[in-house]
């Protein structure tokens, strides 16, 4: 049977998701993204881990501990999204589909934001549609793994 889980990944801040400038990121919590993504994957067979993290290297840990035990991520790297080449690294080295989402729109905001080091090691990248973001993750990665 193919491998069946989705490693959601969220960055640092996203712990506040719903408090934090909702003007931008929304009223949802981050409790409220990661039910969307599991009724999402239901819908293709897919299980959900999620890990919240402040610390890069443990979501390095992480993306390290999915090589081989994990069909996909989708990953919101908050900050980490603009110079975390260790998180860049580490999805270089997964073999599966991955899908950055952001609920912003990274290229619409300030010029720091503009740069993203994940998107070159990223199978697509969703931003801008706020809490569809994630559903749309779902549906993608379920498209990139023939579901």
């Amino acid at each position: 049977m193919p491998n069946q889980t989705l490693l959601v990944l969220s960055g640092p801040n996203l712990n506040l998701l719903g408090e934090r400038q909702p003007e931008v990121y929304g009223h949802e919590t981050l409790a409220d993204h990661v039910a969307v993504v599991e009724a999402a994957a239901v819908e293709h067979g897919l299980a959900v881990e999620h890990l919240q993290s402040n610390h890069e290297g443990e979501l390095v840990d992480a993306i390290h501990a999915a090589r081989g035990r994990c069909a996909a991520i989708v990953v919101n790297p908050g900050a980490f999204t603009h110079y975390a080449w260790a998180i860049h690294d580490a999805l270089a080295a997964f073999d599966g589909p991955v899908v950055e989402v952001h609920l912003s729109n990274p290229a619409a905001r300030e010029p720091w934001r503009h740069t993203s080091v994940v998107a070159p090691v990223a199978s697509g990248t969703i931003a801008g549609f706020g809490a569809d973001g994630y559903r749309l993750a779902v549906q993608a990665v379920a498209a990139l793994l023939g579901r």
